[in-house]
């Protein structure tokens, strides 16, 4: 059974960081897409940041480029989010999902984690 459990969020200032963790367990993830995804209450959710399997260039969101790195862990089955320079419009439920695929014009994930709330306060 696929386990993905994300751990980080929090309550932070604006201008601050903090930094999300991700694990995977359950399989192996080696070949598959890894991203991190946010709702806030009221919007819909949006991919923040997805880091492709070909070892390519990580892919982010307009809103969070150049405060936000996604990056994968030593162990294939881990991958983070360093945010900097947070904020209040950061304020949402953080996802992480693996073995994601183009959906709708954007992406989704097979295996989600139940979410970690980030609170930006201004």
């Amino acid at each position: 059974q696929v386990q993905v459990v994300e751990s980080g969020g929090g309550l932070v200032q604006a201008g601050g960081s903090m930094r999300l963790s991700c694990v995977a367990s359950g399989r192996a993830f080696d070949n598959y897409d890894l991203g991190w995804f946010r709702q806030s209450p009221g919007k819909e959710r949006e991919i923040v940041a997805r880091f492709p399997v070909t070892g390519g260039a990580a892919v982010y969101a307009d809103s969070v480029k150049g405060r936000f790195t996604i990056s994968r862990g030593s162990a294939k089955n881990t991958v983070y989010l360093q945010m900097n320079s947070l904020k209040p419009e950061d304020t949402a439920v953080y996802y992480c999902a693996t073995n994601l695929f183009p959906d709708k014009g954007s992406w989704t994930g097979l295996y989600w984690g139940k979410g970690t709330l980030v609170t930006v306060s201004s």
